[in-house]
Order: C-alpha cells, then structure tokens, then sequence
C-alpha cells in the first residue's frame, strides 16, 4: 500500500518537474479559483436563509418567543431594537403555528385566555383584579387589531358594587385609551367615534364622555360628539368644502357638456368658482290684513241712542258778583225756552286676517359665481368674436339662473363682469405637441410595418425563384415559340416582316419555326 502511495508521488513530482515556471504559476491559480469557487457554492447553498416572522413585538411577547424558540432549538436573528424576530424560511409558518397554539404572541395584552393558568382557591378580590386586567387586555387586543394602531394601553375603572342605593354617576365606568399609531398612519374623526364606540360597547356602564383616548405623544383624540363643538365645526367645514367643490364640478361639467357640443372635446377648459351661504335663518311675521272688501266681518254691533226735551229756567244770580262772573258785567236775566237734544252713538267690531308665518330659509344657496372658459378655435384660426358673445350670453345665463335665490338683482354689466371667454393657447400647443408625437409615432409604425412587409415579400420572392429554379431542374424544356396571328392579318406583306423581324432578333428561334412548320406539313 505505502509502495503504491510512493509510486504515485513519485509520478506526481516527476509530471510537476516537467511543467515550466509559468506553467507552474497558472495552475497553482487554477486551483485556488476552483477551489474558492466550490467552497463559496458550497457556503452558499448550505447556510441557513433568514425571514421575517414577528415585528413590532412588545418586550414581553420578545422574550417568550425567544424562550420557546431556544427550547425548541430552532436558530432565530433578533434585531437590533428586539422588536423583530427572523427564523429559518422554512420553519416560518410552523413557528407562527405554534406561537399561536401556545398564545405567546399576546401583543403585550392579557385577556381571556390567563382562565387557564387558574389556581383552585383564588378570592374574590384576587378574581376582580384578574377581571380587570383580562377585560383591558381584550380591549387591546380589540384596538391592535386596526390597521392603523401598533399598540395600545387601556386603563379601565370599574364602580364599586354595593348593597345600598348610590348615587347613579358613582355606577358608572371610566376609561382611558393611548394608542400609538403605525408609521405613516393616521386617524379621521369616523374612525375615532368607532374606536369610542368600541371601548364603550366593550365595558358594562361606560358612557361616552367617561372615555378618554390620545396619541402616545399626548394629542388628545375626542369624541364628535361629546364636549366636540371644535370637532363637529371642522367637520361641518369640511362637509361645506366638500359642497362648495361637488357644486364647482357639477357646473364645469355642464358647461363642457354644452360647448363640447360646438367644439371638439378637449378643447374647451372651464374654470368655475362659486361663493356658497350655508347659514340657515329663521324669522316669524304677525300680519293683519282687511279682508276683501276691505272692511272685515262685523262680529259685534253696539247703538246708543238719547233724546231730550224739556222747558228752560231763567238764570239766577247777581250780575258781576259771581265768583266766575267779570265784575261790572250784566248777567242773564232772561228765561230760556224749550230745549230739546238727540245723542246718537254706534259702535262696529270688525274681525280682520291674522297671519302668522315662520319663515325658515334653506341653506346652501348660491352667494357668488364666476366661470371662465378657455377655448382653443378649430383649425388655428381666432375665435369667432359672434360666436365668443353667444358663450358669453349661454355663461350669463347660467350664472343668472344659479345667483336666482339672492336678494340681489344684478344688472346685464355685472354678470358680463362675473363671465369671462378666452383662447387658450396652451391647449393648442399641448395639442400641437401632441399631434406631432402621434404623427411620428404614426409615421414610425408606418415605416416598421413597410420594413417587415418588404422583408416578407423579399423572402416570399426568394423562395419562389428557388422552387422555380429548382422545377425548371427536374423538369424537361420546353421550348415556347411566338406565334403569329395569321388570321388577324392575312396580307403576305404584314407576314413577311414578322418572320424578317425574328430572323434578325432571334435567328434561333426562327429556324425552330421553321423546323415545327414542316414537321407540321
């Protein structure tokens, strides 16, 4: 064994010795290349291939991951910041299984599921506590589940139960709520309602304004409508704008509807701009009014009547010594006649029209209202001045008709000053670059399709001349002579000078000719 082992290297250093120093040299680097080549293929395909499992884990679901999978003996990466978890590729969905099965992903919350880990003899206060912590973990659970929310932590206070009668605000829950949202992510006031909603369906006897929730940087997240006259002012803001744009499209969709009808479409650019009054007004009106006759319905009627008669006195007392009289001023000495009176007195009670109106008016009228249209002429030529007043006129009309439920009355001068029609002459450039790159990419795949046509047609006449080349090779000549039309010209002389012609033009084929007539005779 060691003689042949011997031979060998004695053959091995004899081949070595014959090689040149160069030689030498290039296959020493042949070696090492194939060498470090098998053995980076062989790292390669032999090492264990990391993936995702878990991210975003609170400490303490970190830790009894990591727990099991040391148990488990399954190699894992943890990351820098401990949040994420990567094992083998092909034990991902195996890991997940039995994280699962084992409820250690809890994302850092408690719920239901401790019932198991129970111990025979727990008090009643231990049993609360536990209660407590187990509904809160549920809540956690339930708010992690979002999309939008990473983690969150939720404080819940319960009323103490009693015997006696309480006051019925000391029987009711409180809740407090901090989420941390994912990055990138972010809340709308329906989503914030939902999350109240939740927690209050969650936990028996909490109202909404009991609950508190805020970002984990302390920005409170309240409730639309509890204590949130901000929040329902921002949404009815929004819900105005969202009026105000829905309105300023439905006009400019119109308007291009119409002029589209004039133009080619693309070539009328409306741009609207509408002032909306949202404020809602009531008033009330107590009106009377007669009724048709002016007069009204005479519901009462009272007459007086007095009539006297009777036979008069003479005046007594001394003249100027009265103590109304002007001294030295004779009195009346002389008796009065019969005196006679009449009183007549009449009095009419008219019922009239008694009106009472509420006049509630509606909000969402239209305050203001300005469109410009920009048009681009057919054919590159001006826009029509006749046709550009027509617009102006179709435009004024619609503005007249949308500002109808003002007060005001706007003249023919503001609404010509509230309409404006222009040439727009970046549609015409847009259009003529892009009627350009049409045409060149029109002329482009004209070009492509010729190219492939003549090279489809140079090939089919390729192969055509080679069968015809090739047909002619198997197949015996043929010879094809002329014929001439005998019939057509029987003059002697018109004969003559055809067989003279192909005499001298093609004497072969003539004496062939001749050959064929008389094998024919």
């Amino acid at each position: 064994m060691n003689e042949s082992i011997r031979q060998y290297w004695n053959k091995i250093q004899a081949g070595w010795l014959k090689f040149s120093k160069k030689q030498k040299i290039t296959l020493i680097v042949i070696i090492a290349v194939i060498a470090i080549s098998l053995t980076t293929l062989i790292h390669y395909f032999s090492r264990t291939e990391y993936a995702l499992a878990f991210t975003d884990l609170p400490e303490n679901d970190a830790a009894a991951i990591t727990e099991y999978l040391d148990a488990s003996k399954t190699s894992y990466v943890l990351s820098e910041d401990g949040k994420s978890i990567s094992v083998p590729r092909s034990k991902v969905a195996m890991v997940k299984i039995n994280v699962v099965d084992q409820g250690l992903n809890k994302n850092g919350a408690v719920g239901y599921e401790s019932l198991k880990e129970s111990t025979f003899g727990t008090t009643d206060r231990e049993f609360d506590v536990k209660e407590l912590s187990m509904m809160q973990g549920e809540l956690e659970k339930l708010l992690n589940s979002l999309d939008s929310v990473q983690e969150s932590r939720v404080m819940i206070t319960l009323p103490k139960s009693s015997v006696f009668l309480t006051d019925s605000e000391m029987e009711k829950s409180s809740a407090a709520v901090i989420l941390k949202l994912r990055p990138n992510f972010s809340l709308d006031q329906q989503e914030v309602d939902t999350m109240y909603k939740l927690v209050s369906m969650s936990v028996k006897n909490l109202p909404m304004e009991n609950i508190t929730i805020s970002e984990a940087s302390g920005e409170p997240l309240p409730y639309s409508k509890v204590d949130g006259a901000l929040n329902t002012a921002t949404a009815a803001a929004a819900i105005q704008f969202q009026i105000r744009k829905q309105f300023e499209r439905d006009i400019q969709s119109n308007v291009t509807r119409i002029l589209n009808e004039l133009f080619p479409e693309g070539r009328v650019v409306p741009i609207v701009i509408a002032s909306l009054n949202f404020d809602k007004k009531s008033s009330e009106e107590n009106l009377v009014k007669p009724v048709v006759d002016d007069k009204g319905i005479a519901i009462s009627i009272q007459e007086i009547q007095e009539n006297y008669s009777g036979e008069g006195s003479p005046a007594g007392g001394v003249a100027g010594t009265g103590e109304t009289d002007v001294p030295t001023y004779p009195s009346d000495t002389a008796t009065t006649g019969k005196t006679t009176s009449e009183k007549v007195q009449s009095t009419i009670n008219n019922e009239v029209n008694r009106i009472h109106n509420v006049i509630e008016k509606s909000p969402y009228f239209v305050n203001d209202l300005t469109i410009s249209v920009g048009i681009e002429p057919p054919g590159g030529q001006p826009l029509d001045e006749n046709l550009k007043i027509s617009i102006q006129k179709l435009l004024k009309g619609v503005v007249s008709a949308s500002l109808a439920n003002t007060e005001l009355v706007l003249t023919d001068a503001q609404l010509e000053a509230k309409v404006t029609v222009f040439e727009n002459n970046a549609i015409k450039s847009t259009a003529a670059d892009t009627g350009n790159k049409i045409n060149w990419l029109l002329l482009g795949g004209i070009g492509a399709l010729a190219v492939l046509l003549a090279g489809a047609a140079g090939f089919w006449l390729s192969r055509r001349r080679k069968n015809q080349i090739q047909e002619m090779d198997a197949a015996p000549t043929v010879i094809a002579y002329p014929t001439i039309d005998m019939d057509a010209e029987s003059s002697e002389t018109q004969v003559r000078k055809q067989l003279e012609m192909l005499a001298k033009k093609k004497p072969e084929e003539f004496v062939n000719l001749l050959r064929t007539w008389l094998v024919d005779e």
